[in-house]
This record gives C-alpha cells, structure tokens and sequence, in this order.
C-alpha cells in the first residue's frame, strides 16, 4: 500500500469505539444482569397454576393435596373432562373437587360433570353451574374477611371461622324442596359456603378462593374445612379443566374476538379517512417546482470543520488539510498525478531546501493531542506551501 492510502485512511471506527466504551459498558451489564435474573427465575421458578394439586406456590394447593394422601385419601388429579370421567367410573365412591378457573365447561359439559359422582365440590362455581344444580342458588357478589360456619355441615362446623376472600352466594326460593345449608355468613343472607342435598347427590358451592391455598391454608380453620369436607371418602377426584376441555371446532375468526373490536376499528378507518381529506384539503393540490439550490464551498467548509470540532476528530481533519496541501505541493514542483507521497515529500524538501524526515513528519507522522498543537501543525503546512512557491518562483 502506498503512503497516500496510508494518508488518507483515519482509524475513526478504533475512536469510535473509545469513545462508546462508556455506553457499552452500561449495555454490557444491563445485558448480564438481565441474563443472571433470567437464570436465577428459571432454576426457582414453581409451578404457579391457582389451586394446582402439584404446585408449591403460594397459590397452589399441594400442602392440603400431600395431607390428604397422608390419611389415606386416594387423590387423582385431572385436567380434562374424559380423564375425570374415566377416574369416576374406576373409582364408585368418590368426591369431585373442581375449580373451572377460566370457565372452560360450557353447560353440556357441566351437566355431564354433575352426573359423574354423588358429591360435587365446586370452588367459585359459575352462574351457570349453580343455575344448574339448583334454581335457588346465586352469586351475591364478592365478601372477604372472615366468618364463623354457624350450620349443621359437619366439615364447616369443625372449621368454626373460615378465611372467605371471594364470591358470597345468596339462597332464593327454594322450590325443589332441596335440604340446603348455609354457611359462614358474611351479613345480607350472603354465605361462603352451601350444600345442597337432593335425590342422593350432595353439591357444595365454595367461595372462599385462597382458604385452600398453600398461603392460606394454615389460617383460622382453612385446613380443617379442606380436609373434612375433600376427605370425606376414600377418593379425591382433583379436577382443573385445561385446554382439552375447549371447544374450538365451531368457533369462527370473529367470535374469538370480544365485541367490541370490529366497531371500534370501523370507526378508527372512518376517522383515519376524514383526517387524509381534511389534512389533504388544507394542504392543497402538490405543485412541482424546480428549486435550484447553490451551496457555496466556504458554508460547506465551516459545516465539516464543526462536526469535526463537535466530535474532537482531529487527526482527521489535519489529514485533509495535508491532502490539499500535498495535491498543491505536487502541483507546485511539476509532478505528475501519479507521484507517491515520497515523490511529493523528496520533491517539497529539495524545494524548499529543508531535512526530508522533517517534511515527513510534518505531512504524514504528526498527530496532534490537542487544539493548539492542530493550529500550530495548519500553521506549519501553511508556511511550508508559502517557502515552496517563494523558491520556485522565477527571479
């Protein structure tokens, strides 16, 4: 490579990233420390499923899962209304505990649940499920704190006070001559627990979310209730439905969409349209028009000279002050375009009558530290042209 390609080459990406140590040094550790959360999350991470019969979260249920089998209580947990069925029909005695959390069972699929075994515990049971256990149930809305069971329910009344943050469910005419208990009343004929007892089956609607949960299920009488009221025979059937239970084969594009969406977006394209109108009326209709424009050599000078100041390049900007200066130097002793910079360096000292290594650190080897040693380097390029073309000139 020649001397010019070495002339003209800066190292501005090696000064970039000198200057970007800063930034990537706080990126470089945002990243790491973001990578070391991330591990950490996954190596401690549980199983967070509400009232999961595997998860030892806070709010999983595992705790009153692994007491139960403890007794003797033959738990089989299920994801899926086959599953539950097959469990049902392996097992004749046998107590259901569901808790549909996303309301996946719709009322084909919760009429068949009801029929699969004689004791149905519903945790925050739907409308629908209670509407279809009995007419006389409904939700009343949402209670918490605490209550005491006052009911003839054996499991409760061991409980004696029960932790009932969830939904509270109110009695109304019963017609079906159902034995109904209440219990753990919150005020307003509104309970956290009722059975229903009717034609052999036994239904109790459970409101009180976390009185199961591995958080809570060591506050007042939680544990007592749970295992009273799920021990109560030999078999636990542990169902949360899961994505089995969906079904999707009828369902179109739109209705997995909530109703509000396709209206909303029409009016969102109506009023996007009204504003290109608006907007391109004001405006106007386009007009092409040629607009010459001159950029005078002197503003485009002072713009590079104050990104170069801006971004403290100044090794780059004393190596375009030595290009110019070694193109008018060439140009000064007669060489031709195709001279090298040792040429041009040979040529300028005989001129001006000055030590070759002196002339070569002047148009190639110095690099300035700082503004006033860039000043003084433009000074001496310039005084170096001026004694040139003073001994050139004829006499």
């Amino acid at each position: 490579m020649t001397d010019t390609g070495q002339l003209i080459m800066t190292p501005t990406f090696a000064r970039f990233v000198r200057r970007s140590l800063t930034w990537i040094g706080i990126i470089s550790a945002v990243l790491l420390i973001a990578l070391v959360v991330a591990v950490l999350r996954s190596a401690t991470v549980v199983a967070s499923e509400p009232m999961s019969a595997t998860s030892a979260g806070p709010t999983g249920a595992r705790a009153l899962v692994e007491v139960l089998r403890n007794q003797g209580v033959d738990v089989v947990v299920t994801d899926s209304l086959n599953a539950t069925a097959d469990a049902a029909r392996e097992y004749d005695d046998a107590t259901l505990f569901v808790y549909d959390i996303d309301y996946a069972l719709d009322k084909q699929q919760l009429t068949r649940m009801l029929t699969l075994t004689d004791t149905v515990v519903a945790l925050d049971p739907s409308q629908e499920l209670l509407e279809l256990f009995s007419p006389a149930l409904a939700p009343a809305g949402h209670v918490d704190g605490t209550a005491t069971a006052r009911c003839g329910v054996g499991a409760a009344s061991a409980a004696e006070v029960l932790s009932v943050d969830g939904q509270g469910y109110r009695v109304l005419d019963n017609r079906d001559d159902a034995e109904i208990e209440t219990c753990f009343g919150s005020g307003d004929d509104i309970y956290s627990l009722i059975q229903i007892e009717t034609d052999g089956k036994r239904f109790v609607a459970l409101g009180a979310l976390e009185a199961f949960t591995n958080g809570k299920i060591l506050a007042q009488g939680n544990a007592a209730l749970g295992l009273n009221l799920l021990g109560s025979t030999n078999t636990l059937i542990w169902y949360l439905p899961g994505l089995d239970d969906y079904d999707t084969t009828q369902l179109q594009p739109y209705e997995l969409s909530p109703s509000w969406l396709i209206p909303v977006s029409l009016s969102a394209f109506l009023v996007a349209i009204a504003a290109m109108l608006w907007r391109g009326r004001r405006l106007g209709p386009l007009v092409v028009e040629n607009l010459p424009v001159t950029v005078r050599a002197s503003e485009t000078m002072r713009g590079r000279a104050r990104l170069y100041e801006h971004a403290n390049a100044r090794l780059h900007t004393l190596d375009s002050l030595r290009i110019g200066t070694i193109a008018r130097l060439a140009t000064a002793c007669g060489l031709p375009v195709v001279a090298t910079v040792d040429d041009v360096i040979f040529a300028t000292a005989a001129a001006a009558k000055l030590d070759q290594n002196d002339v070569r650190t002047l148009l190639v080897d110095a690099a300035p530290t700082n503004d006033r040693a860039l000043l003084q380097l433009s000074d001496e390029l310039l005084r170096l042209e001026q004694r040139v073309a003073e001994n050139l000139r004829p006499n």
